[in-house]
Order: C-alpha cells, then sequence, then structure tokens
C-alpha cells in the first residue's frame, strides 16, 4: 500500500508567497507510483488539505489527520516546505515529534538555531566558520547610524533575523539609508540583523544525507543584475544562476568541506543550503544556512541536483525512506 505524503506548505509570513511555489514544486520531484501526495496548507487561521478531485477537507490537529471520500486519513511523513514560521524555526517540527511524524528537514534545536542567523553565525563561528561580522537588533532597541558605520562600515546588508531571507532585507549604502532599512526589517519580524557587506563572488552549496552520509551538490554560482539578490532576482529571472560555478576545484572542494562540516555540527537532516560569498583574497565567508530551501523547478536545489547526474525523484524518495525506517529507533 503506498504511503500517505504530506508537502505542508504556508506558513504565518509574507514567505508563504514562496513556500506555496515549492510545495508545487516538490510535488512534482515526488514518484507518484511509490506515494499517495497531496499539498497541506499550514496557517495561523486554519489548516487543510488539498484533495486530487481540487476540495479541501480539514486537518485534525490532534493527529494530522483529514477525511476524504467518508475515510479518515493519516500521513506517513510529512515534507515541511514552509519559508519562515512555523516551518522553519523549529515549531512544526515539535509538533510533529510529539504526534510521532516523521518528517524531512531538520529538527527542532537545528532548525531553531539556524532561523536566528545571528546566532547561528555565532555558533558556526566558535567551531572554525568563517562568518562575516554583525549587529543584532531586538524589538524595542535602537543603534545609531555612527555606530553601526563605526562598528561595520558602509554598505551594509539590513535583514530580518529571524525570518527568510525573500522580504524586508536592504542593502544600505549611505547612513541615511540606515534607519529606513531598520524599520522595513522589523515589518517581518522581531529581530534585525545588520550584516558587513562584503564584496566577492556569491555562491552557494546544497547537500543531504543518506545511507549515513553527506552527499554534496555541485555550487551554484549567483550573478544578480539586481543590488544583491533580493526577490526579484530569485524569482523574476533578474540573475543569473550558473551550476556548476566557476571557481577552482580546489575551492570548490573547501567549499563543500565546510558545508558538511556544518552540517555535522548542527545536526542536521534532510536538505540544506549554505551560502557563502568569495572575497578578493579567496577565504569563503559564510552567509547563511537554509534548512528550507526553495524547491520550485528552477531553484538551487534542483539545478544542484541535475549537475550532479542525480535523478530528483530518487533524492525525494531517499529522503522519505531515510525517515521511515528511523520511526520507532
Amino acid at each position: 500500500m503506498k504511503k500517505n505524503i504530506a508537502i505542508v506548505a504556508g506558513g504565518d509570513s509574507s514567505e508563504i508567497v514562496v513556500s506555496l511555489k515549492s510545495a508545487d514544486g516538490v510535488y512534482s520531484f515526488i514518484d507518484k507510483k511509490k506515494y499517495s501526495v497531496y499539498i497541506a496548507i499550514v496557517k495561523r487561521d486554519g489548516w487543510m488539505v488539498r484533495l486530487p478531485g481540487g476540495e479541501e477537507a480539514p486537518i485534525d490537529r490532534n493527529d494530522f489527520s483529514f477525511p476524504e471520500g467518508g475515510v479518515v486519513k493519516r500521513f506517513d511523513f510529512a515534507y515541511i516546505i514552509i519559508h519562515g514560521a512555523p516551518g522553519e524555526n523549529g515549531l512544526l517540527q515539535g509538533y510533529f515529534d510529539l504526534i510521532g511524524m516523521p518528517y524531512s528537514s531538520c529538527g527542532v534545536l537545528a532548525s531553531a538555531l539556524t532561523f536566528n542567523k545571528f546566532v547561528c553565525n555565532n555558533y558556526l563561528k566558535s567551531m572554525g566558520i568563517r562568518v562575516a561580522d554583525a549587529i543584532r537588533l531586538t524589538a524595542g532597541e535602537g543603534i545609531t547610524d555612527e555606530e553601526i558605520v563605526a562598528r561595520l562600515g558602509l554598505p551594509v546588508f539590513v535583514k530580518p533575523n529571524d525570518s527568510g531571507s525573500s522580504f524586508g532585507v536592504t542593502k544600505a549604502a549611505t547612513p541615511e539609508a540606515l534607519q529606513p532599512a531598520i524599520r522595513k526589517a522589523f515589518a517581518e519580524g522581531t529581530e534585525v540583523m545588520i550584516e558587513r557587506y562584503i564584496a566577492g563572488t556569491e555562491v552557494t552549496c546544497g547537500c543531504y544525507r543518506t545511507k549515513g552520509k553527506v552527499v554534496l551538490f555541485p555550487l551554484t554560482e549567483v550573478v544578480t543584475h539586481r543590488d544583491f539578490f533580493d526577490f526579484d532576482a530569485k524569482y523574476n529571472g533578474q540573475s543569473e544562476e550558473i551550476t556548476p560555478a566557476r571557481i577552482s576545484d580546489e575551492l570548490t572542494a573547501e567549499i563543500q568541506r565546510r558545508t558538511a562540516k556544518v552540517y555535522d555540527v548542527l545536526g542536521a537532516k534532510g536538505i540544506i543550503r549554505v551560502d557563502y560569498i568569495i572575497p578578493e583574497e579567496g577565504d569563503p565567508v559564510l552567509l547563511e544556512v537554509n534548512t528550507t530551501p526553495g524547491m520550485t523547478a528552477s531553484s538551487f536545489i534542483p539545478q544542484q541536483i541535475r549537475a550532479a547526474g542525480l535523478k530528483i525523484e530518487e533524492v525525494m524518495s531517499g529522503i522519505i525512506e531515510e525517515e521511515l525506517q528511523n520511526v520507532g529507533k
């Protein structure tokens, strides 16, 4: 009998539009001959599942079950593709742990840690990973333009610290741009991260664990036609994404080595993506760890899987089966 797979999308933030795009991508990637696949939408005002005929059915939050054809059905596995809260910060993972539902992504601790960019980067810095200098602001906390410039110089990136990276991000190049950028970032979350700008080549590396080993994908080089890699650059075709990246084999291997280390020290699970900037002196700087990377057909991870000569259906099946085999262990 086929296992029932829930692709869990939605969320409570502006990232919902990205999540729904990714859900459609994951739905197309999972082997329907092996699994019965549904898209489940989790939002603050209700949880529901899309049925094959186009109807929607409510999800029982007690056990994540749903009615279909007069029968109550239960999911066997959840592929979490919520960008932002509650699917990327550990809350949904905690719920699935409580009801005994295996899922695709990092667990509660790793999800909560990586969702807070400043805390995660400083944790990784303590493990010997090079990261960009940054300042964190919490709700109600202010900072002068002069202090920012003295500590980080200009330009800087101002972004929500406890949210995704598609909304609320500004590259501030003048003192006058700093406070508006901080207000914009606070509109998306309760904390703000102000990060030193580093000129260089931006690359990203995806990986996942299967059969006890980390599989590292080829790197993607990001060349944006905008000021930085914002929502339009990501999703409206205003960037070039070159896989494999146009860097040396030695530098590629070093970034893959660091990515594998990040995966291990975080205790990651499922597919993650780690973003880097390579400055002129060549020593890569980690920018961000993404434990729920985008999964549209044109997103980085599907590109990297294809470039690696892998079949994305087999990668998805591997992630699902890896977790199903661990149930009860």
